[in-house]
């Protein structure tokens, strides 16, 4: 605990030292506010590491949420998770759903920087989303985003962006042109890549404009010390206000620590130095749950639980590409391309038991499709999946040639943190006589394996880019064959792959969500996976803490949060 002290009374003197200067800071803008206070710092800890402030590389979770507090789009989601205007006040969609026009608020500026002439953040405008778009295609960001419009707008031969792809009509009047319908295209701009930036900053900073963001979010950014800390203060020029006219965010600053450490980053919120806590591991989930999932007696408002769906399905995948298997994966690879096999492996396992013994109950067990139980396509009804039934799957693998005499040896790759669900499958799977040995890999070499189809059998999970059943159903569409695209099972049917096609262009929700659901029950029946679970996030709250609402995609909105 000595390091783990020493580097916290370093990062408490860091930003206590920074925090009066901040906050006064902050609060001299309004003179309506009250002296600041700590009640108006809200302080979280990011474990995974910070890589950039730049909208245009928030693949992950922790990108996703730092930028999240500094930049807006033209749409949000709300709290249905729908798509509603943000920083666009209307928009409209052609019938043939592929012009998409945007009318924008006006007076929304972005943050004062000495980038701009005076250091006064000047007004949004339609262009500068058509720059903030182009720029995440253009090859020489590298961006990790530029998928949410490719092969969806208007394209050049080339696979550029045409010209009349992105058009600025005036200041205040975007367009988009889409090749063909994609009915969840709103949906995409919800997320941190749309975001829009000042070309000013991004010319003047270039690469460094990680470190250096200029938005137009509630929050702007004050210092970043890499693996220590990173402050942001209230942006007073924010466009939003409450419904009683108070200009938002309630926060005068964001206090993020970087503490790898998950064990230590309990026992910091446990000590009221963090004021909120996404996602808790075994032993933490131990001490505060019971294994049905309630909260233990002495843990019982100490502070504020919340556990509702989230956006993710954690699977085993299935390789049936050949192609790149090699050796002992190769003859694996052989065995779980007869559908028996794959289903015999299904019906082997007690997936609710599995949440109870190993996870609180945190999630529900994955006995129906691929699509996770938060979105509206779900249903155990309509998508029958799989329940535990090992003499069923004894008599599959009788059927496929194997038994006493020949049991199926088969090897799950996986990395450390699944390994304890990794080794409850394997007795599973013994008990219908299949011989699984689990290999441990390195986050990065597990997924170098499993994009380039290098292993046969595999632990995956997929988090929701964004909350429509077609992100999940990508994943089995034949034109997305890893490592480009998400199909990292190489699963190939021609029936699916119509359904698919079909379903992208259909705008009526009611028709849309039924072939979601065929679409659904194929992936079930052709098992190129097996869904484990759907997961759910539980989040702790310091009990000052209000207006933190938790949402499936597990998003973090602070605008609105205030601690008594």
């Amino acid at each position: 605990m000595a390091p783990f002290l020493a580097r916290w009374a370093g990062f408490s003197a860091k930003w206590f030292g920074l925090s009066a200067g901040l906050l006064t800071l902050a609060g001299c803008h309004d003179a309506a506010r009250p002296a600041a206070d700590e009640r108006r710092v809200f302080r979280y800890n990011q474990p995974e590491a910070l890589s950039s402030l730049d909208p245009a590389f928030a693949r992950n979770q922790a990108n996703w949420w730092a930028v999240n507090q500094l930049y807006s789009g033209l749409v949000e989601l709300d709290s249905t998770l729908l798509p509603a205007p943000a920083l666009a006040r209307r928009y409209s969609i052609s019938p043939d759903g592929r012009l998409y026009t945007f009318v924008l608020r006006r007076g929304v500026r972005f943050h004062d920087s000495d980038v701009f002439a005076g250091g006064k953040g000047r007004e949004v405008k339609a262009a500068d989303f058509v720059y903030s778009f182009k720029r995440i295609l253009d090859a020489a960001t590298a961006s990790t985003g530029g998928w949410i419009f490719r092969g969806k707008i208007l394209e050049k031969p080339d696979g550029s962006p045409s010209d009349t792809a992105f058009v600025a009509a005036n200041d205040s009047t975007l367009r988009i042109h889409l090749k063909e319908p994609f009915v969840p295209f709103l949906g995409i701009l919800t997320m941190p890549y749309a975001y829009v930036v000042p070309h000013e900053a991004v010319e003047k900073y270039g690469k460094d404009f990680r470190e250096h963001p200029v938005g137009t979010g509630p929050f702007r950014f004050k210092l970043w010390d890499e693996g220590n800390v990173l402050l942001y203060e209230r942006n007073p020029d924010y466009w939003r206000s409450d419904e009683k006219g108070r200009k938002l965010p309630y926060l005068d600053a964001v206090a993020i620590s970087f503490l790898p450490d998950r064990k230590t980053e309990f026992l910091t919120f446990m000590q009221g130095k963090l004021d909120f806590l996404s996602g808790i591991r075994a032993g933490s989930r131990d001490l505060i749950m019971h294994p049905d999932g309630t909260i233990r007696e002495d843990f019982k408002g100490k502070f504020t639980v919340q556990k509702v769906p989230y956006l993710n399905t954690e699977y085993l995948g299935i390789q049936l590409d050949s192609a790149n298997l090699t050796g002992e994966q190769a003859v694996q690879g052989r065995a779980l391309r007869d559908k028996r096999v794959r289903q015999a492996l299904n019906y082997a396992l007690n997936k609710p038991e599995m949440l109870t013994y190993l996870l609180n109950r945190v999630g529900t067990a994955g006995t129906s499709g691929f699509v996770p139980k938060a979105l509206p396509s779900f249903s155990e009804k309509e998508v029958p999946g799989y329940t535990y039934q090992p003499q069923k799957a004894r008599q599959l693998l009788r059927a496929a040639g194997y038994g006493p005499q020949r049991p199926l040896k088969l090897r799950l790759s996986t990395v450390l943190e699944r390994k304890e669900i990794g080794e409850y499958l394997q007795k599973q799977w013994a008990d219908v006589g299949v011989q699984v040995q689990i290999d441990i890999n390195q986050s990065a070499a597990q997924q170098d394996l499993v994009d380039n189809g290098r292993v046969a059998f595999f632990a995956k999970s997929w988090l929701g880019d964004y909350p429509d059943a077609e992100n999940y159903l990508a994943l089995f569409y034949s034109p997305n064959f890893s490592p480009a695209g998400p199909d990292k099972t190489h699963f190939k049917n021609a029936a699916y792959d119509q359904l698919y096609d079909q379903a992208r262009r259909t705008q009526d929700v009611t028709k849309r969500t039924a072939l979601y659901q065929a679409m659904d029950r194929i992936v079930v029946e052709e098992s190129p996976v097996i869904s484990l679970y759907y997961d759910e996030v539980v989040r702790l709250t310091q009990n000052n803490v209000r207006g933190l609402t938790p949402n499936p995609m597990n998003t973090l909105l602070l605008e609105r949060v205030h601690k008594d």
